[in-house]
């Protein structure tokens, strides 16, 4: 079964629910939590800083077909969206969990054209919304909740 973002709204529930949520990786949570916001806002908005034609239509096209035919994605965890502001690095989590709830809101209740992914290209809603959950998924395997 395909990955959803109503998936990812149930993942964000059960950290509200945890009594302690860590990272294992580079980033603590509160940068994790801005850069999912941020990645779902900038398909609405624009990336600020996209990779070139010829890139998105062979090798950024190529990553998300296996991405999409393995239901998972695998990126380093630690880079940022090019040209993005500046991560949060805050210990309070809880504003950065409400701004990717809102994020994923908006991206669910848009209507609008989608803008062209900074590293895939053009992307249907579909795969937007397959693209946006499986990299929140991606970002889990470091997030520890208990």
């Amino acid at each position: 079964m395909a990955l959803t973002l109503k998936d990812s709204v149930a993942w964000l529930d059960s950290l509200e629910r945890a009594r302690t949520v860590h990272t294992t990786g580079a980033w603590p949570l509160v940068s994790v939590l801005d850069h999912l916001a941020q990645s779902i806002e900038m398909s609405m908005d624009g990336y600020p800083q996209p990779k070139g034609a010829l890139f998105q239509m062979t090798a950024g096209r190529a990553a998300f077909t296996v991405f999409r035919a393995r239901g998972k994605m695998s990126h380093g965890l630690a880079e940022p969206i090019p040209g993005a502001p500046p991560l949060d690095v805050g210990s309070d989590w809880k504003p950065a969990a409400r701004r990717l709830r809102a994020a994923i809101a908006r991206f669910e209740a848009h209507k609008a054209p989608l803008k062209p992914h900074f590293a895939y290209g053009e992307l249907s809603k579909d795969d937007y919304t397959l693209a946006h959950a499986m990299h929140i998924a991606n970002h889990q395997e470091e997030i520890v909740a208990a």
